[in-house]
């Protein structure tokens, strides 16, 4: 028996899923009503293209209920046991969708909730492969990652709010004075959650090192296997600074740089970024 690790496409892994052979399940991203699958027939470029015509966010999708059955299908039928990890369920349906589907294979496949997206969602996942090449069980692997989500540090810096604003996500006022005054709020998420935290100002480059210099000083004690860089197609020049800015102060085995997907980026807009990784 063994056993495939899959997630959806709102883990952000990049490259890494090739590498891994991670299943991934697909959102859909939808634009003036033709939808689009997240990873394979939309990129992040089609995003912005589409917002700076229409004025428009894009509206998003959770694959249904038999999308899913069809998915772990196709593994449980190879013989597969299948651990597969959703968003956040407070961000999507995914979850609970995913949660119905596979009461139809029994113990073949088991469903977490990461309480994460992007990133921090693929930290999970990279967990399960580690625990995946350690010898665990299906079981083990689903409660030992499930049992990291409250450590796993899901959180990035805006460029602008305009996009935050157009998703219901923060007033006018507050995305105009953002942009004037050049203020750039923390974005985190807890508890499967996103709030907005401290407010960094000035140009995004200086925001995202001191960013991370409050990351060092709020989590001493770090799980050092990896952390991620990702950001929505960001300014070399900001993610130059997040590299040596994370070089300098942390101690992780890898960094790893990976962009976010479609889904990520109709959230939250070009050039936010965020450093990712699991505390102790």
């Amino acid at each position: 028996m063994s056993i495939r690790i899959t997630t959806d496409s709102t883990c952000d892994l990049g490259e890494l899923i090739a590498k891994h052979n991670i299943g991934v399940m697909p959102l859909s991203v939808i634009l003036g009503g033709e939808a689009f699958r997240d990873g394979v027939n939309i990129t992040p470029q089609n995003i912005f293209d589409y917002v700076d015509k229409t004025g428009n966010l894009p509206k998003t999708a959770a694959p249904s209920i038999s999308d899913y059955e069809e998915f772990f299908a196709k593994y449980v039928d190879e013989g597969d046991t299948v651990v597969h990890y959703n968003i956040s369920v407070k961000s999507s349906s995914s979850y609970n969708y995913a949660v119905e589907a596979a009461k139809r294979f029994g113990r073949k496949v088991f469903v977490v909730d990461s309480k994460a997206l992007s990133s921090g969602q693929g930290l999970m996942v990279m967990k399960a492969i580690d625990f995946l090449a350690q010898g665990m069980s299906a079981k083990e692997i689903a409660e030992k990652t499930a049992a990291l989500a409250p450590k796993i540090n899901t959180s990035f810096v805006p460029d602008r709010l305009d996009y935050l604003y157009k998703g219901g996500r923060c007033s006018r006022m507050a995305m105009y004075g953002a942009n004037l005054l050049k203020i750039h709020p923390l974005i985190e998420m807890q508890d499967g959650q996103l709030y907005a935290g401290k407010k960094y100002r000035g140009p995004m480059e200086k925001c995202i090192a001191n960013y991370i210099a409050d990351l060092k000083v709020q989590y001493p004690s770090y799980d050092r296997t990896r952390a991620f860089i990702t950001h929505s197609t960001a300014e070399e020049s900001i993610v130059e600074v997040a590299r040596q800015k994370v070089k300098e102060l942390f101690d992780f085995e890898e960094v790893i740089e990976t962009v976010a997907g479609s889904v990520i980026t109709g959230h939250c807009g070009k050039n936010t970024l965020g450093v990712l990784f699991i505390a102790e």
